[in-house]
């Protein structure tokens, strides 16, 4: 089957727009703009799925955490059961450097993560906290400009 043949029309570049405007001031303002001036001390990561799945996505962030140069702890508040000796070690972190701690009596994970992070013994202190409401999130950050540390919060789903 042949179609009836119709005039082509010049077709422009695909970017031709963009090209015909330059880029170097637009440029030049983005690198020039500083970012904010106080370094983010909050993180929080939400993994949902099967808690083994779960537990491989945050490896390599836990893994790289524990080879980090500062000579400060990696602080792991209440980590969920399934993170255990055996699947640190499994997971290649630096054991010599992480701390496993669990609050005690009354004191809440979110009491012992804040004292931790307000410590300043650790360069990075996880937590397992869900929910997080914004004061709470705010007490983690101001603990964490105190102790010149950063909080990184895991929600799982």
């Amino acid at each position: 089957m042949q179609f009836p043949h119709t005039p082509q029309q010049a077709q422009l570049p695909l970017f031709e727009a963009f090209m015909a405007q330059p880029l170097a001031p637009i440029l030049k303002e983005v690198v020039e703009s500083p970012w904010s001036a106080e370094p983010e001390v909050f993180s929080e990561l939400s993994l949902r799925g099967a808690a083994g799945n779960c537990l491989n996505l945050l490896a390599p962030i836990l893994r790289e955490l524990s080879q980090d140069q500062d000579a400060r702890w990696l602080t792991l508040i209440a980590p969920p059961a399934s993170l255990t000796q055996a699947w640190l070690r499994d997971a290649g972190l630096n054991r010599e450097r992480i701390l496993l701690l669990q609050p005690r009596g009354t004191q809440s994970a979110q009491q012992l993560t804040c004292e931790a992070l307000r410590l300043g013994r650790s360069h990075t202190v996880v937590s397992w906290l869900n929910p997080l409401n914004t004061t709470s999130r705010q007490q983690l950050i101001s603990a964490a400009r105190t102790g010149d540390a950063q909080s990184l919060n895991i929600r799982l789903g």
